[in-house]
């Protein structure tokens, strides 16, 4: 089984906290997420400020981008995002929009599932247009109302597409070897290290049960 990588998800709306969370995330983490409030709060500065501290991680900017793919993305890969999200819900050309634009830049397009009704049908649209990631997301209001990612994710991934697959949803350390060996390509944690009151030591643990269960 291959290793996934791990992702941070950072969603204070605090610029220092943010920074702070991504400092003791990182020595255990592959990817470092600017979440979408946080995002919409500190812009372009948190980007080049967290690309510029870790260069060594991959940056994934969530901008659930639902209009104007290619011109809403393209500044956020020049200040450095290694990976922007658009919704699964938006247009075909959105979409295409957004992975035209990851391509121009080397850079990488993610389409996320939230909310889509049949997951499936769209997945197999993005990856026809080229879309580098698929993301399953059961977004906090939904995991408030008791929702998993768990059946969706083992759904994705038993389509066989030719794209990575990433999953989100209120992971923790009691349920995230159950999602490694599920098969993602990506494993996203938020609370459960940006939450802790040791966030450093959180991120450890994490990365010490994927490596076990990879």
């Amino acid at each position: 089984m291959a290793k996934p990588l791990i992702q941070v998800a950072l969603d204070s709306l605090d610029y220092e906290q943010t920074l702070a969370l991504a400092r003791q995330a990182a020595p255990y983490v592959d990817i470092i997420e600017i979440g979408t409030p946080c995002l919409k709060v500190n812009g372009l500065a948190l980007v080049k400020a967290i690309k510029a501290a870790h260069p060594d991680k991959l940056l994934f900017v969530d901008l659930k981008t639902m209009d104007a793919g290619y011109y809403e993305a393209e500044p956020f890969f020049k200040a450095g995002a290694d990976i922007t999200t658009v919704l699964g819900t938006a247009d075909l050309g959105t979409i295409k929009g957004v992975v035209d634009v990851a391509n121009a830049y080397g850079k990488q397009a993610q389409v996320d599932l939230i909310n889509v009704e049949d997951k499936a049908t769209r997945a197999t649209e993005a990856a026809k247009l080229g879309a580098h990631i698929i993301g399953i997301h059961t977004g906090i209001d939904q995991q408030l109302a008791g929702q998993t990612p768990f059946a969706d994710l083992a759904a994705l991934v038993a389509l066989g597409l030719n794209v990575k697959v990433s999953v989100a949803g209120g992971i923790k350390q009691a349920t995230v070897q159950q999602v490694v060996k599920a098969g993602p390509d990506i494993v996203v944690i938020g609370g459960a290290i940006t939450g802790s009151p040791a966030a450093e030591l959180a991120s450890r643990e994490i990365r010490e049960l994927v490596d076990a269960a990879a």
